[in-house]
């Protein structure tokens, strides 16, 4: 089991800027991937960005240049660095981790709001 717990969301202008944190508690060493996930008003779960193992990473087109994923030292946290908020950047943002193995396993945190307004 892991647990994760994010920190960092919060009301900014628009391009402003607001630093996500996740830390993974527990059985930290099955941890494979991590990534930040984001829930829009009426809108389905959308990618944000994710990073592996060996640090690679990906991201949502409307995100890139904007927002940096980077994982700490000690590999059991992941940061999300956002610039230039938009309106539209606006959603729950949620941390989430996949387990090596044949059958891996997602975990999720209890989200963060990020509010982008003027």
């Amino acid at each position: 089991q892991v647990q994760l717990v994010e920190s960092g969301g919060g009301l900014v202008q628009p391009g402003g800027s607001l630093r996500l944190s996740c830390v993974a508690s527990g059985s930290i060493f099955s941890i494979n991937a991590m990534g930040w996930y984001r829930v829009a008003p009426g809108k389905q779960r959308e990618l944000v960005a994710g990073i592996t193992s060996r640090g690679s990473t990906n991201y949502a087109d409307s995100v890139k240049g904007r927002f940096t994923i980077s994982r700490g030292n000690a590999k059991n946290t992941m940061y999300l660095q956002m610039i230039s908020l938009k309106p539209e950047d606006t959603a729950v943002y949620y941390c989430n981790v996949r387990t090596y193995g044949m059958i891996p396993n997602d975990y999720w945190g209890q989200g963060t709001q990020v509010t982008v307004s003027s």
